[in-house]
């Protein structure tokens, strides 16, 4: 919580990372290659204030390129969206300090969370 008595705008990139971090551990796979963020997108639909009942963000994969692929995300509750959200990630060798392509089993486990879908009309909001 910030002086103005709302969550800050660099905890959401928190969040959004913890979330990221978890989505990527159901691959399970252990690799010193890894993934580094390139962009970060986030639109601000609601304040979110200090309570103790958690948000749930749910996030899902928009888009597989050959070397980067994005992530699509909500912060929200039952009845309220309060962050909207993109990161592409970059898969990235860091033995190498170079990015690198995504592989076939990273892709594979990547198009199962795929969903295109996206709400315009929330996002114009």
């Amino acid at each position: 919580m910030d002086a103005y008595g709302h969550v800050n705008n660099a905890i959401f990139l928190r969040y959004l990372e913890e979330a990221r971090i978890d989505f990527t551990s159901l691959r399970g796979a252990e690799s010193k290659e890894g993934s580094v963020v390139a962009r970060h997108e986030i639109d601000y639909r609601r304040q979110l204030v200090h309570r103790p009942t958690p948000v749930d963000i749910e996030l899902w994969i928009t888009e597989v390129r050959a070397a980067s692929f994005t992530v699509s995300y909500e912060v929200k509750d039952a009845d309220t969206i309060y962050v909207q959200a993109r990161t592409v990630v970059v898969p990235f060798d860091f033995e190498a300090q170079r990015p690198r392509r995504i592989t076939d089993a990273e892709r594979e486990f990547l198009e199962q969370y795929r969903d295109d879908a996206v709400d315009e009309e929330a996002v114009a909001a």
